[in-house]
């Protein structure tokens, strides 16, 4: 799962980063699953996601073969 910040917040679990529109998440370190649903819903202090669920897409080597 990889996350992309959609409402610029400060994040009180990685010591007050300031995370960006726009910036991945996380910024380091592993994913901790239960944090992103927190930040990701509605279920939060604000009452609105901060992050939303990006698909990862696949890079495919072309070989110029037909």
């Amino acid at each position: 799962m990889k996350f992309q910040v959609i409402n610029r917040f400060r994040d009180t679990k990685d010591k007050g980063h300031i995370y960006e529109v726009g910036d991945k998440y996380p910024r380091k370190g592993r994913l901790n699953k239960e944090r992103a649903e927190t930040l990701a819903g509605t279920s939060n202090k604000y009452g609105y996601p901060f992050i939303e669920e990006i698909e990862e897409i696949e890079e495919v080597e072309e070989n110029g073969q037909d």
